[in-house]
């Protein structure tokens, strides 16, 4: 995540949504694991002796005490396919079908879904209908029968509402994002359960299908690619993009605003598919639903480049900034090793808000423009954040300080300053003490998207490529990419990657740049 220049919020979008969203059907497919504590419980009574739920109940939470209450164990999710209805206008913006493959990890009596907000009208587990309990954020699922150990199973719950956005005293406002014709949706970190019920944390990552119906003259973006190839040039509305037919853009019929987009109900509407074929965490999901300019095209290496801007931002031009997430996108799988996904791209809409995000596959930004160092910081996430995501959120800096060092490598090779001039002006600045007060490697949740996690984050990795030399620092960062794609990590296993890569022992150079406060020798 990026904030905005020149005072940039220095973070991924976090703001969730937390809100009754309209009626929503979860499909949850596999083996759950149980979490989540439920004070006090709404819904159906407490099943009695002699029912599943008197067995073994998986963990509660993910135990990651910068998101208290997030994830759940017991269980790993395989697959989630969600089948959504979106009208921003109506009373309930949000009515669909949520389902979600998973594999028993231990035997589960029940088990913990996190959601917030959402009216649930039902559940089934394996097809058979299955009791509920709510709790804050917490959804306790027991099925009719016990999940056994290695079992799959398949969860399929109906909800509904508008998903609101998370406002939270420390990380700000992020989520669901209401716009003049639609919705922005940016997650980090616990949003992603405003608006689908999940298991809400990085360290369980899992594919999705994405179905989405909207308003016609509306277009939905999600993460992937679409079922329907794009096919078009931009231009005037969003050509080949299922969701927006030809004449239903910018070119067709104007937005009104607010009060013009008629409930869905009253109008056509379009629906498009989209395929995640790599395992995402949930907070990276995104479905952001508006009037787009689309471009399609290539890298010249073959990845597809799926690019939108909301056409209400005339000063962002579209042929700009798809030509640069093309470039940046080949330019960083020649340092960073090959892209790890099937397409790239990104979002600009006329969203209030002073973050960028790394959603997968296709970073949302907001309105406030065009900015490359932003794109270059939200595309290197693709690598470090996405591809290679955090077990849990202490390791940020393995997400924002490799981003920031991509944003600075785009700076430089653009004609700006360099990444060492960028280390040595930061180094050297008197008054730096966010940086060397603040290690990055645990930096607490007040401080997850602060200076030092982005800015000592990315003079960590400039110091380890002073000390191991460039050729074997980028061969450290390639390894990491290639050993960890499409799963997690932590820091001490970068650490170890590290040694083994350069051959030289780093664990005190680490501790003195991650953990230990006071300015670092170089």
């Amino acid at each position: 995540m990026a904030g905005k220049s020149p005072t940039p919020r220095r973070h991924g979008s976090r703001t969730a949504f937390r809100g009754a969203a309209g009626l929503a059907a979860v499909a949850v497919a596999g083996s759950l694991t149980a979490g989540c504590q439920l004070s006090p419980f709404d819904d159906d009574p407490e099943p009695g002796p002699g029912s599943a739920a008197s067995g073994p109940v998986g963990p509660t939470t993910a135990g990651d005490d910068y998101v208290p209450g997030d994830g759940n164990g017991g269980y790993d999710v395989q697959h989630y396919g969600l089948k959504l209805t979106i009208d921003p206008n109506a009373e309930q913006q949000l009515d669909g079908t949520a389902t979600i493959t998973a594999k028993a990890t231990e035997r589960l009596a029940r088990f913990n879904l996190d959601l917030t907000g959402l009216e649930i009208s039902s559940i089934k587990v394996d097809g058979a209908p299955a009791r509920r309990q709510r709790g804050g954020d917490e959804l306790e699922v027991t099925p009719a029968k016990p999940l056994k150990k290695g079992a799959e199973f398949t969860t399929v719950i109906e909800y509904a509402g508008t998903p609101e956005p998370v406002s939270d005293p420390v990380l700000g406002k992020y989520g669901w994002i209401r716009t003049s014709d639609g919705v922005f949706v940016a997650c980090q970190p616990s949003g992603a359960h405003t608006w689908f019920p999940s298991n809400d944390h990085p360290s369980d990552k899992a594919t999705f299908d994405f179905e989405i119906t909207v308003p016609a003259g509306l277009t939905a973006i999600a993460n992937g690619e679409p079922e329907t190839p794009p096919s078009g040039s931009g231009g005037g509305g969003s050509p080949g993009l299922p969701g927006a037919p030809p004449g239903t853009g910018p070119s067709g019929p104007p937005s009104t605003g607010l009060p013009g987009i008629e409930p869905i109900g009253h109008r056509a509407q379009t629906t498009s598919k989209w395929h995640v074929k790599a395992p995402m965490a949930t907070y990276l999901a995104t479905v952001t639903v508006g009037r787009f300019e689309v471009r399609t095209g290539r890298t010249a290496s073959g990845v597809q480049v799926i690019t939108a801007v909301d056409p209400s931002l005339p000063a962002v031009d579209l042929g700009t900034f798809h030509s640069l997430n093309s470039e940046i996108t080949e330019e960083f799988a020649t340092l960073f090793g090959p892209y790890p996904f099937t397409s790239s791209g990104g979002v600009i809409d006329n969203a209030g808000v002073g973050f960028a995000l790394e959603t997968q596959t296709r970073p949302v930004y907001g309105s406030f423009g065009l900015q490359p160092t932003i794109v270059a910081h939200e595309l290197a996430h693709q690598w470090f954040g996405d591809s290679v995501s955090v077990t849990k959120w202490q390791d940020i800096w393995l997400n924002e300080g490799f981003a920031t060092y991509g944003e600075w490598l785009w700076e430089e090779k653009t004609g700006g300053p360099t990444v060492q001039e960028q280390f040595d002006q930061r180094y050297g600045s008197p008054g730096a003490r966010e940086l060397w007060d603040n290690p990055p490697g645990d930096p607490g949740r007040k401080q997850m998207f602060g200076r030092s996690v982005y800015d000592r984050g990315g003079m960590t990795l400039v110091a380890l490529r002073g000390r191991v030399g460039e050729d074997t620092f980028y061969e450290i960062l390639k390894t990491w990419a290639k050993e960890r794609r499409h799963s997690s990590g932590t820091t001490k296993q970068f650490i170890a990657t590290a040694n083994k890569v350069s051959g030289k022992k780093l664990d005190s150079f680490f501790d003195d740049w991650l953990y230990q406060k006071g300015r670092p020798s170089r």
